[in-house]
């Protein structure tokens, strides 16, 4: 049982960072729900159960195609995720609130050098800023978004997360938790700048920007 649902949790992992990737994500028919290859990454010349689609497994797998789902209406509703132009980012150092992108670690600060080149690679922030698209809409019109942080951890415990402070969004609410089976928090979760979130093992979440940046005067 524990390996099923790591395995599950994997899989919510997988189309997560997929569909939520820059670019044109392309899933192979099946992912949905769950589909299997048994290890096979290429089975063209197969007329087998490798190949078929066992279509029982869209009932079997209602939450995770229902996960799948709500993947793409977050993707098609934000385009945050849809940037048509490369990631700038910027020079370490670089304010923040200026960058389309930001990597960032569990304790809500900027990765640094070191941060990137130390033995504990397994958690990290990314910040997508929604105000730093620099894309026009088909009228020339500017195009702005929510701003969202993606919370990754891939260490077999958990990890405690700070988020980072205010001038990058006063509260945040949670869309996505990929250790909860459904995916989705089951309770509205809120966390203020600079608060804090236990990340379950390999598992990643979503969150997004209800209450704008405050700037100290």
């Amino acid at each position: 049982p524990d390996i099923i649902q790591l395995r599950g949790r994997q899989i919510r992992n997988f189309l997560t960072t997929l569909l939520l990737s820059q670019g044109t994500p392309m899933i192979c028919h099946g992912d949905e729900m769950g589909r299997t290859q048994n290890g096979n990454n290429n089975v063209y010349c197969q007329d087998s159960e490798l190949s078929w689609v066992d279509w029982s497994q869209a009932t079997d797998n209602k939450d995770l195609i229902d996960f799948t789902r709500r993947l793409i209406e977050l993707r098609n509703d934000h385009p945050v995720f849809r940037r048509r132009r490369f990631l700038a980012g910027g020079p370490l150092g670089y304010d923040v609130q200026d960058r389309d992108i930001a990597w960032m670690t569990p304790a809500g600060t900027l990765m640094t050098t070191a941060d990137w080149d130390h033995d504990f690679g397994r958690a990290l922030m990314v910040y997508l800023n929604g105000n730093a698209i620099t894309e026009t809409t088909a009228r020339g019109e500017r195009i702005t978004d929510d701003s969202f942080i993606m919370i990754f951890n891939s260490h077999d415990g958990e990890i405690e997360f700070t988020l980072p402070t205010k001038d990058l969004g006063a509260t945040w609410r949670l869309m996505v938790d990929t250790a909860d089976s459904g995916g989705y928090p089951a309770e509205e979760t809120l966390i203020e700048a600079e608060g804090t979130i236990t990340v379950q093992p390999r598992s990643t979440l979503i969150l997004r920007q209800i209450e704008p940046p405050v700037f100290d005067s």
